[in-house]
């Protein structure tokens, strides 16, 4: 008896000496913010998501991210009420300790796993930051990531909610050969119309998907002084023009910057494959992080900036998508391939889906206008989102210029007429002041101060 109560004293005098678990403080910046976005973007381009569904891939991780920092800083309120269908996420438990920011990045990772196909690479991230925290602070890392994945369940069950899925088992798009002046497949892969069925996705601000229905394109004609005819030349002998100028010229530089097209295909003898590359939508959201790190941002702010640009350009996707498929209209190539120059080409692939209004115009026409109430009009950057994927860096003096020259791009690449070009980005901007004038993001006092 006298043995065992020795041992268990010398048993006692262990545990009551043993080391003192770890609880170093984690410090989350808006790195692992960064770094979480630009890891979906790669896998968004590994995957060939669709530019439409890129962009739902990027906001709704954006949000639950978001609504963790709003419920916790006073600059800044919350989403719930003002974005369709959301509600206020779960309150969390006063009783655990929570570092906000470190339940925010795991909310963003874990919604972003649930959106993309190729789940192990998010995992990759994920687990490799776990490790990390875990090691800081065990206890903080296990509450707070606890409650960033009660919001995900939260913003999981209000996405869910959207219509994608149910769009998912809606019938191809029809093409109507009878019509001479409706979209058809073009080479080299005649790809069906991508997502004729987004106009029914749930927009996140627009009361409807036809709010911002732009006036109607040039009726087709062939008839030489027609509106349409005009137009369809002015692509044929601008793709001509900078033909003769060579790839070195500044026109096919910034069409080739500006491309844009996952589903770029590449015809060697027999074989077809993909070249594979960023969206328009994750174009944008690079130049949020360039903005966000050279006005050394904070993490809220990083996430505001991030949030509000998805939203808005989530929202142009779906109304740019209830054009498309409304007006129908045919592309460049194949009307200049059927009745002008049967060996014509554009310096850009044609991608998938009918021609007016130009996507590219309306995202980043709706993009530069939340951008710039971010970070103010004039903010001069260098965009080098295309570096990795073998382009180089373009400066520009300000949002809105660097939208214009998206927009222009696509003429110069030959996809676009001019109506589709210059309707589509006031269409693009008028979404995005809507955007800027509805959602009241920051709070009174951050207006204060600003």
């Amino acid at each position: 008896m006298k043995k065992i109560l020795i041992a268990l004293i010398s048993l006692a005098f262990a545990v009551s000496c043993k080391a003192p678990q770890k609880e170093e403080p984690i410090n989350i910046t808006p790195e692992e913010l960064h770094a979480s976005i630009d890891r979906v973007t790669e896998i968004m381009i590994h995957d060939i998501f669709s530019p439409p569904v890129a962009s739902r891939i990027f906001a709704y991780p954006n949000v639950a991210a978001y609504e963790i920092v709003a419920a916790t800083n006073d600059n800044y309120n919350s989403l719930a009420g003002q974005l369709n269908g959301l509600t206020a996420i779960p309150e969390p438990d006063t009783t655990k300790t929570i570092n906000y920011e470190l339940a925010a990045v795991v909310a963003h990772m874990e919604l972003s796993k649930r959106l993309i196909f190729s789940e192990d690479r998010m995992e990759a991230l994920r687990d490799s930051l776990y490790m990390v925290w875990e090691g800081k602070n065990p206890v903080l890392f296990s509450d707070s990531k606890a409650y960033g994945l009660q919001v995900a369940d939260h913003i999981g069950e209000w996405m869910n909610k959207d219509n994608y899925a149910q769009t998912r088992t809606m019938p191809k798009f029809t093409v109507d050969a009878d019509d001479p002046g409706r979209w058809q497949p073009t080479p080299p892969a005649y790809m069906d119309g991508i997502e004729p069925h987004w106009n029914k996705i749930r927009p996140f601000v627009l009361d409807s998907a036809a709010q911002f229905k732009p006036v109607p394109p040039p009726a087709y004609s062939l008839e030489e002084d027609s509106a349409f005819y005009k137009e369809l030349k002015e692509v044929y002998d601008v793709r001509n023009k900078i033909t003769e100028e060579g790839d070195s010229s500044e026109e096919i530089q910034i069409a080739r910057f500006w491309d844009c097209n996952p589903y770029v295909s590449v015809t060697r003898g027999h074989l077809m494959f993909a070249t594979k590359k960023i969206t328009p939508g994750a174009h944008w959201m690079g130049i949020a992080k360039i903005a966000a790190r050279k006005t050394n941002s904070d993490f809220a702010k990083t996430l505001f900036a991030y949030t509000k640009a998805s939203v808005a350009m989530a929202d142009a996707f779906i109304s740019c998508w209830d054009e498309k498929y409304r007006s129908n209209l045919i592309r460049p190539e194949t009307v200049i391939n059927q009745h002008i120059d049967d060996s014509w080409k554009p310096v850009l692939q044609t991608p998938p889906f009918p021609e007016y209004t130009s996507g590219h115009s309306v995202v980043s026409g709706a993009a530069s206008v939340v951008l710039t109430e971010v970070f103010g009009d004039n903010f001069s950057f260098d965009d080098d989102t295309e570096v990795p994927y073998g382009l180089p860096i373009r400066s520009f003096k300000s949002f809105k210029q660097a939208a214009d020259e998206a927009a222009i791009s696509r003429m110069y690449g030959g996809i676009h007429y001019r109506a589709a070009i210059e309707v589509g980005v006031k269409q693009g901007r008028d979404l995005g002041a809507f955007v800027v004038n509805k959602l009241h993001m920051l709070s009174d006092k951050k207006v204060a101060q600003n």
